[in-house]
């Protein structure tokens, strides 16, 4: 599969056998360990998620002078007590895994000639940071290596970022499981089964993470999958004057286009969609040509666009909701959607009092799209506040972010952005006009339908 988003979580339902016949299960095999969880789509369209067992998190010392092999076990239960009088949060049974001696070379400062250094593996990935401190502020061994502070190597590292580098895992390239090697977790589990699934996912598995192969983006591997895409606008009734609130005004239109990567027609499979089947009065699947609108009000008919008109703005918002889930998109796009439309719709949706359902729009079953406020500073660009949405399973692609890093322009405005590289722009329709629009009759929504979706 090619993958498109990455994270983990934590369990104390350990896998207890590994797919792949008569190998081990690295890490911890009691108390709460980290499990990492890669989505992505394969050749043929399904959307998956991997449960990646196994891996655990670690980091490097230099060791002391004079340290031997025979020291470790008794450098390990030094470091375990103290980390486990330090640790907050998740309790385990042993915090400190393993400490192995291994030969490294240190890039820092000018050094030809490799050392010896402890790797030291850690129960949870919290845990790397507390052992991290205690060494660096003077760790001692008692009865076999006197107190003295540790240089750290590697701890600053975030687990998730740690296991791609050590998988050869780099953005977006395809991963390969071998037959045998990953289960499958069943819609309906039996008795024996160990894991039911959590996702809304085509196919969830789990694989232990020595079996996974990753393959450069070269030759064949260049491909792409049929990635869903959602592309979309929303439009607001603003007051006269004011710049749109969510907490007073409302969402009125939110025009849709769906693609697949690679596909001429813009569509998505309907496997059992359920909202297709309502608002299309269908009883099979089919292909559905996806080019809509949802609104507030009726509107005249739009050629080559479906709409769907609500008379409450929590049905329209529950509905899109809905209809973004069962569309299965891999990528949202738009143009400053990260920016305005996700946390718009998201803020308005709290205003509402239907954030909790409104917000289902990841993969992960009764997980909510969480948002927060993030700064990038750099000599080239200054300083920029957003906002960061995670929405677990899904990709969020904002055009303007790529406009303002890849061209200078005079203007980042939509309308200056297309009349720069389309040579056309949006109907005219200027915002002090939108709401008086939208309270007319069905003629004036669809202008502004026309408008919202061009």
């Amino acid at each position: 599969m090619q993958w498109i988003d990455i994270d983990m979580y934590q369990t104390n339902n350990i896998l207890r056998t590994n797919p792949k016949a008569g190998d081990r299960i690295p890490g911890a095999s009691v108390g709460t360990v980290p499990v990492i969880r890669i989505y992505g789509v394969n050749e043929k369209g399904n959307s998956i998620v991997m449960h990646v067992h196994g891996f655990t998190p670690y980091f490097y010392v230099q060791a002391p002078p004079g340290f031997k092999e025979s020291h470790t076990a008794a450098f390990r239960v030094a470091l375990d007590n103290q980390v486990r009088n330090n640790a907050r949060g998740v309790k385990v049974p042993m915090y400190i895994l393993g400490v192995s001696v291994c030969e490294k070379q240190s890039i820092w400062g000018y050094n030809d000639k490799k050392s010896t250094f402890l790797k030291i593996y850690t129960a949870l990935p919290n845990f790397v940071a507390t052992a991290r401190n205690i060494l660096q502020n003077g760790f001692e061994v008692p009865g076999t290596i006197p107190r003295r502070e540790y240089l750290c190597y590697e701890s600053s590292t975030p687990f998730v970022l740690r296991f791609m580098i050590d998988k050869d895992i780099v953005g977006c390239n395809w991963l390969e499981l071998p037959a045998g090697s990953y289960s499958v977790r069943r819609d309906t589990p039996s008795p024996k089964d160990q894991f039911s699934r959590t996702s809304l996912c085509q196919a969830e598995i789990d694989v232990v993470c020595n079996n996974i192969i990753s393959h450069a983006p070269e030759g064949e591997w260049m491909k792409q999958a049929p990635f869903r895409i959602l592309s979309f606008d929303i439009e607001c009734q603003g007051r006269h004057g004011f710049f749109p609130d969510a907490e007073q005004d409302p969402v009125i239109q939110i025009a849709n286009i769906v693609t697949v990567q690679g596909e001429k027609q813009s569509f998505v499979r309907a496997l059992s969609l359920s909202l297709y089947l309502h608002l299309y009065s269908n009883t099979h699947t089919q292909t559905v040509q996806v080019r809509n609108i949802f609104m507030l009000g009726g509107s005249l008919p739009i050629s080559g666009a479906e709409i769907f008109s609500f008379k409450d703005e929590k049905q329209l918002l529950l509905k899109w909701s809905e209809f973004l889930r069962e569309v299965d998109a891999d990528i949202l796009t738009g143009y400053n959607i990260a920016n305005f439309d996700i946390p718009y719709l998201l803020n308005r949706a709290k205003t509402l009092k239907i954030l909790d359902k409104f917000s289902m729009w990841g993969r992960i079953r009764n997980q909510c799209a969480r948002m927060k406020e993030t700064t990038f500073s750099s000599s080239a660009y200054g300083n920029r506040n957003s906002i960061q949405t995670t929405i677990q399973g899904r990709c969020i692609f904002d055009l303007i972010v790529y406009m303002r890093r890849e061209h200078k322009l005079s203007s980042y405005s939509l309308n200056a952005v297309s009349a720069h590289f389309l040579k056309q722009q949006k109907e005219d329709v200027h915002h002090s006009i939108i709401s008086d629009l939208q309270r007319g009759d069905d003629a004036d929504r669809r202008r502004l339908a026309v408008y919202v979706w061009s």
